[in-house]
């Protein structure tokens, strides 16, 4: 499965959840299914919890995150002293 391939598989409409990026067909937004990793929650434990989502979702939301970031600009709020 390519990049784009991964990518469809989020959609934001206004009306879903905010506007948030969720899993398309689903009402789980992305940070949800990341904060279930970022907590301890493995692949399988999500899929069996939540019907409808798929390896290749959880896989999406992790790509849409890492993209988010690499396009982020980041500036230090302050500087060490040298």
């Amino acid at each position: 499965m390519t990049d784009q391939d991964l990518l469809q598989r989020k959609s934001s409409e206004i009306n879903v959840v905010a506007g948030k990026p969720v899993i398309n067909g689903t009402r789980m937004s992305v940070d949800f299914i990341l904060n279930l990793l970022a907590y301890g929650a493995s692949f399988d434990e999500i899929i069996e919890e939540y019907q409808g989502i798929s390896t290749q979702d959880i896989q999406a939301c992790l790509l849409f995150a890492s993209r988010s970031i690499a396009s982020s600009e980041f500036m230090p709020l302050s500087t060490e002293p040298a």
